[in-house]
């Protein structure tokens, strides 16, 4: 009876493991812990009792380790470990400077070289700016010709 006691017992400690890796990120550590106690069940089980008894755990382990694996990342979702909050507009929380979207059409002059980053002065402020893939050198006028999110895109002006 103390036999089988030992695997079963293994195989539990092999679960509760890996319910561990799901909640405590280890880099792995805890997977191979739970591998190594998984194989060393395995191990008994085919020496000890029987190739049988060894055929039908490792069935089960294929079968049980992916359930439990997903039911723990479903618990991880629903836990208070896991963001639950959205950053929306409504919120508050915006992506970009809406002051960007003022500059589109304005003037200015590159500070550096810009290749295709770099500073420029506009409107009296110093901000980044970016081209579309040309090269611009220092004290080049610039018009703003468009803004994505942070970026201020400028060509050189005439």
């Amino acid at each position: 009876m103390k036999l089988y006691i030992l695997p079963i017992l293994l195989q539990m400690i092999g679960f509760l493991v890996i319910i561990a890796e799901v909640f405590i990120p280890s880099l792995g550590l805890l997977t191979a812990i739970a591998l190594g106690v998984f194989f060393y069940s395995l191990y008994i089980v085919y020496t000890s009792i029987s190739t049988t008894a060894g055929m039908v755990l490792a069935g089960l382990d294929i079968v049980l380790v992916p359930v439990l694996l997903i039911v723990g990342m479903k618990i991880l979702a629903r836990s208070p470990l896991a963001l639950k909050r959205e950053l929306s507009k409504q919120d508050g929380v915006v992506s970009q400077k809406e002051v960007y979207e003022a500059y589109i059409n304005m003037k200015g002059r590159s500070v550096t070289d810009l290749r295709p980053a770099g500073m420029a002065e506009i409107n009296s402020q110093r901000v980044d700016v970016v081209t579309d893939g040309e090269y611009i050198d220092a004290d080049t006028p610039i018009v703003v010709t468009d803004v994505a999110g942070n970026r201020i895109i400028v060509e050189q002006s005439e």
